[in-house]
């Protein structure tokens, strides 16, 4: 399971945050987040298994995010869904990003899936079963799990009691990570960063050879830079974005500041 959580267009002057945990093999291998040359720039990690990545943002401050998704089909997974998440980054903007996922779509069958891109203008979650169904996300915040988003979730046979489970952790997050009243765009993502690591909301996991591996704060700001400066000014974003990176299970490691920066 992951879990992905987006404020969208919730506070003023931050129209993006996104926390986000990666329940993987422990064994599978993977490189923190750095800057990636392609078609654009682009900050994320990488699965080095695969080549591809779960989360990241680029030069032109869109975010891409995958989870995996349960659902009774049984797919193909001809190409690694991390792999779309280097495809819709290698775009300039969401919109642009949903539709190249699309057309890979229709060219070969993945695993199942929920992909989130989003820009200041837009948010898309993408889910898949074996046929995309695309959602356009409104303003506020939203909570992605495995079996569904927000209150939306679809209870599949081949895991009922995890999937009802994931359900309800899922239900008690969206509902904690509401907006309060005054709150601060750096205090609601506190608060998100607590929840991820918190184990009564069920989403930080430790298992047999499977777990949450790390976790992921990014924040991209409406104004990046300094009005008198065209340097990023000290706890801003590097004039496109602010990635924060736990490299191993938020309860028990540390969000660092990646400073690697895009151009």
């Amino acid at each position: 399971m992951c879990t992905l959580t987006i404020a969208w267009q919730a506070f003023e002057k931050v129209p993006i945050l996104v926390g986000a945990n990666r329940d993987e093999l422990y064994d599978r291998p993977a490189h923190p987040p750095r800057v990636i040359e392609s078609e654009r720039q682009i900050l994320a990690p990488t699965d080095e298994e695969a080549g591809g990545t779960w989360i990241g943002y680029n030069e032109d401050r869109v975010v891409a995010a995958i989870t995996n998704r349960w659902v009774d089909a049984d797919l193909a997974g001809e190409r690694s869904r991390g792999l779309l998440v280097r495809d819709a980054l290698d775009r300039p903007n969401a919109t642009d990003a949903c539709r190249t996922v699309e057309r890979a779509l229709d060219a070969g069958e993945y695993d199942a899936f929920n992909l989130l891109v989003a820009d200041e203008n837009g948010a898309i979650l993408i889910e898949y079963d074996g046929g995309p169904t695309i959602h356009t996300l409104s303003p506020g915040v939203h909570v992605v799990m495995n079996v569904g988003y927000d209150t939306h979730y679809t209870i599949p046979s081949v895991r009922p009691d995890a999937s009802r489970r994931q359900a309800e952790n899922g239900r008690r997050l969206y509902e904690h990570l509401q907006p309060r009243p005054g709150e601060s765009a750096e205090e609601w993502h506190e608060r998100d960063a607590t929840a991820l690591s918190d184990h009564e909301f069920g989403v930080c996991i430790h298992g047999d050879g499977f777990g949450t591996r790390s976790s992921s704060l990014i924040r991209i700001d409406r104004e990046a830079r300094s009005a008198s400066s065209n340097r990023p000014q000290a706890g801003d974003s590097d004039g496109n974005g602010r990635y924060e990176f736990a490299d191993g299970p938020p309860c028990r490691s540390d969000y660092e500041r990646i400073d690697e920066h895009l151009v």
